[in-house]
């Protein structure tokens, strides 16, 4: 006798609470596979696939396209037989689901009257990931995705009453509320000049990825003071012990040891060495982290990510080598996961490779700096009055100026340099 089993969505990270349905790959009526993929779910942090707990026949489809939907929330009806395999396809397909009922768009809140005590917004704290909205002239903190449907449909996010958990504004109220207002009379404005490309001009169509990435600067931009400092160091040392160590490494290993990892052991160091540089300032306290996860950038053919390495100051020079190369390739194949991304206290990059000399590099929200390790350059160098060539290399370093004055970055800088420079030919990599 065959049975039924309901799908549920699936937390997609241990910060990630709802996701979109952006796309079911199967319909009502066709037969899914335990572990293949049944639909495509955004959210805040990626886009992933999410595969059928079981195999059967799907009956129903309980949460349509463009809906978010909360972790646990009941998506799917699937039909399985009595021995857990799937039962056969009927002659006719199942019917469509049902559209979800038209949910009252959420109005925004009545002007308050002459007497009422006016209130301002207070701003949101960079740190504090995407939040609920605070009725009362709170702090309003929206989810990039959420900032990214607003943007897309014209939608003021203040004037947007939200159904989320504790209030929070989701992706369905964006659109409820752009479909009240695109019904009511347009109110008599302005027209803006359109957009007008000159010819021979070519319009690209922003990706997902590339707009949450615009909107994640803006807000660091915004409400992060940066600061900027550079030193440079001395990386003879550095350059022979990898030399000295690269054929075994790549014979072991199977890919090649890098200047990368030295840089991050000379930041873990540091961070050990200066703690409050591994922080996060949260307006009324500055919290400062135990774990140390490090961040790293990784360029991709479009765009930039920043994966996470957790707890990296118990690994060696080795151990990170590994360690980036493990989600530099995941990512590659785009087969990181919400929780790769998340979590980070400070974050080390790595434009030089390109060739850049001098970076000033966009802090991410949440953290108190971002160090970047420029190209290592033969330069000529005084040495005890003389002049000598040697390899030399430009640390940069963006700072929370709310967390770090100039004399504590300085020291924390200056502890990654010296690291770097006591590098020699016995400094083990395992």
């Amino acid at each position: 006798m065959a049975k039924t089993t309901r799908v549920v969505m699936p937390q997609l990270g241990e910060s990630v609470h709802e996701g979109t349905i952006s796309r079911w790959l199967v319909k009502p009526g066709d037969k899914v596979v335990e572990f293949e993929p049944m639909l495509e779910v955004d959210t805040d942090k990626v886009s992933a696939e999410v595969p059928s707990p079981v195999s059967g026949i799907l009956r129903e489809i309980l949460a349509n396209e463009g809906q978010t939907v909360q972790a646990g929330a009941e998506i799917a009806v699937v039909e399985i037989g009595a021995d857990g395999e799937a039962v056969a396809k009927p002659e006719t397909s199942a019917p469509a689901p049902a559209a979800a009922p038209p949910a009252t768009p959420a109005l925004a809140p009545a002007a308050p009257t002459a007497n009422a005590p006016k209130t301002s917004p207070t701003p949101a704290p960079a740190a504090v990931p995407a939040a609920p909205v605070l009725d009362g002239g709170g702090e309003h903190r929206y989810s990039p995705a959420v900032q990214m449907q607003a943007a897309e449909l014209g939608v003021d996010l203040s004037r947007v009453q939200g159904t989320g958990i504790g209030g929070r504004v989701t992706k369905k109220d964006v659109e409820q509320f752009a479909a009240a207002a695109k019904a009511a009379p347009p109110a008599p404005q302005a027209a803006a000049p359109p957009a007008t490309p000159g010819e021979g001009d070519e319009v690209v169509q922003l990706t997902r990825v590339r707009r949450l990435i615009a909107e994640n600067m803006v807000r660091s931009k915004s409400t992060i003071p940066h600061a900027w400092q550079t030193q440079e160091a001395d990386m003879s040392g550095v350059v022979a012990n990898r030399n000295a160590n690269k054929a075994a490494f790549q014979k072991q290993e199977g890919f090649s040891l890098t200047y990368l990892p030295y840089v991050m052991a000379a930041t873990l160091s540091a961070l050990r060495e200066h703690p409050e540089v591994n922080s996060t300032f949260n307006e009324t306290e500055l919290i400062i982290h135990r774990d140390i996860n490090l961040g790293v950038s990784v360029g991709l053919e479009d765009t930039l990510v920043v994966p996470v390495i957790r707890r990296a100051d118990g690994l060696s020079i080795a151990g990170l080598a590994r360690a980036v190369n493990d989600v530099a390739t995941r990512a590659r194949n785009k087969q990181l996961k919400a929780d790769d991304l998340s979590g980070g206290t400070f974050t080390v990059n790595n434009s030089g490779t390109f060739g850049t000399l001098f970076s000033y590099s966009v802090i991410n929200p949440g953290q108190a700096g971002i160090l970047t390790m420029e190209a290592i350059v033969d330069r000529p160098v005084a040495m005890g009055g003389m002049i000598g060539i040697k390899p030399m290399m430009y640390l940069c370093f963006s700072f929370d100026h709310r967390v770090l004055d100039g004399l504590k970055a300085a020291r924390f800088l200056t502890s990654c340099r010296k690291w770097l420079e006591a590098v020699n030919l016995e400094t083990a990599v395992y």
